[in-house]
């Protein structure tokens, strides 16, 4: 029997140590950290004949090699076992990949991109979902990849929102759809450089059968034609701003569709109940994905006007007395962040903070001096963030450490400002005090509802 190592026991891991083992693997997990819900798992999976090692890091110098190592999201691509697997000729993927060898018989609608991914993931299944269609939101979002390759049946169609990490440890991975968001420096630690982020990005989409590009991100823009002739661009500015013949952009409050000469009125802007220019960008890409899937305008409008929105993206959580406490959690680098507070009313009261990402924080030091009455400060960054902000003129900040604090005393300071908005967009991630970006906005959530009721 062949044997297989899947690193790490998150949602992806544990799908894909269940898909190996479904298909006639002997299986071992292997994850270096261990709590009271590992152990459980642990026992879990010991039942389905899946070995779990918990406090363990894989280890290539022993005799009974594994033939394939599957990596979960997370892991970095170059960690030195990796790196020794691979020139020991053993076969090395990411879940997604393995998820792909059993899901290529269906077609892929495949999202990335810097910002914007998860929106647009969200609002591509709620279409596709709204046209009859069984289509999961996968990968980032929703289900891990493994797990919609384990259902009883195949669905009509796979949305994968797929991430940097994910497209690298997936070679063979070619979708029907693809969709390029946003591109900015983010992940640079892991990545190096910018064009080395940009080459793995550009894989999905070389790799796909139709691309679609916002064609109002800057970098994207300025590559343009030039690399992608065949694209669909999209432009929230009109048809003057199109790129190439073909694509989607806004006129008189309608998206439309060009892919001839006769330019087609597709749905209403105003449709879609989300704030920010960012998202009307989100509801082109969204659109063109669909109609390149052949889905009709009535089906497209109905999934438009029933979407909720994503959760910790921009997320209403609470009005109390006039005030509009919104959690922003997912905007875990500076140009989310900047989206976020152009997104909100002002003057707003800003809680920033957590584990700084490297990268370009001039456009979102200049929105808080245009938006921010005060900027409360959290986590790890806030003295490197204090002194940011201290360095172009900005004083009204304050080191709270905890949004524990911040909630109760941006309350007092949106009164104090008669600031209509309190926005948590932290610009970082969250890993010094939280899991994740959803742990650290549902705790917002919660504070701000016990703050509010109390």
């Amino acid at each position: 029997m062949s044997k297989a190592h899947v690193i790490g026991l998150g949602k992806s891991g544990v799908a894909a140590a269940r898909l190996l083992k479904r298909e006639g693997w002997e299986v071992e997990l292997g994850e270096r950290n261990t709590s009271e819900t590992f152990l459980q798992q642990q026992q879990e999976l010991a039942a389905e004949q899946i070995t779990v090692k918990l406090g363990y890091s894989l280890d290539l110098d022993g005799v009974d090699l594994p033939q394939l190592i599957v990596v979960s999201p997370g892991v970095p691509w170059d960690i030195p076992v990796l790196v020794k697997a691979r020139q020991l000729g053993i076969e090395t993927i990411g879940e997604m990949e393995l998820a792909w060898r059993y899901l290529k018989s269906q077609p892929w609608v495949a999202i990335t991109g810097t910002n914007g991914k998860t929106t647009t993931t969200a609002l591509i299944a709620a279409i596709f979902q709204a046209a009859g269609f069984d289509a999961p939101a996968c990968g980032n979002i929703g289900y891990a990849a493994c797990e919609v390759a384990l259902a009883p049946k195949h669905p009509d169609w796979v949305i994968g929102e797929i991430s940097s990490y994910q497209i690298e440890s997936s070679s063979s991975l070619a979708p029907c759809i693809s969709v390029w968001t946003t591109f900015t420096p983010d992940h640079l630690a892991r990545h190096k450089t910018l064009e080395n982020y940009y080459n793995i990005k550009a894989k999905l989409l070389k790799q796909a059968q139709l691309q679609v590009f916002n064609g109002d991100d800057a970098y994207l823009n300025k590559v343009g034609l030039s690399h992608w002739p065949d694209a669909y661009w999209t432009s929230v500015k009109g048809k003057d701003f199109l790129i190439g013949e073909k694509g989607f952009y806004l006129e008189d409050g309608w998206v439309v569709e060009k892919l001839n000469a006769t330019p087609t009125r597709i749905v209403e802007a105003s449709a879609l109940r989300m704030v920010g220019e960012h998202n009307l960008q989100n509801l082109l890409m969204s659109v063109a994905a669909a109609r390149l899937a052949d889905i009709q305008a009535d089906a497209i409008t109905k999934a438009i006007r029933e979407f909720p929105g994503v959760p910790h993206r921009l997320e209403h959580i609470y009005t109390w007395e006039g005030i509009d406490f919104i959690n922003d959690s997912k905007a875990t680098n500076y140009d989310a962040s900047e989206v976020g507070l152009a997104s909100v009313k002002s003057p707003t009261i800003l809680i920033a903070g957590g584990e700084a990402k490297p990268g370009d924080d001039a456009g979102w030091l200049a929105k808080i001096q245009a938006k921010a009455a005060a900027v409360l400060l959290i986590g790890t960054a806030a003295p490197a963030f204090a002194q940011r902000l201290q360095e172009v003129g900005y004083t009204n900040y304050e080191i709270v450490e905890t949004i524990e604090k911040a909630v109760p005393r941006s309350a007092e300071l949106a009164k104090q400002h008669q600031a209509p908005v309190v926005l948590l967009s932290p610009a970082c991630a969250s890993f010094d005090q939280y899991p994740n970006f959803e742990v650290r906005g549902d705790d917002f959530r919660q504070l701000c509802l016990a703050w509010a009721g109390r």
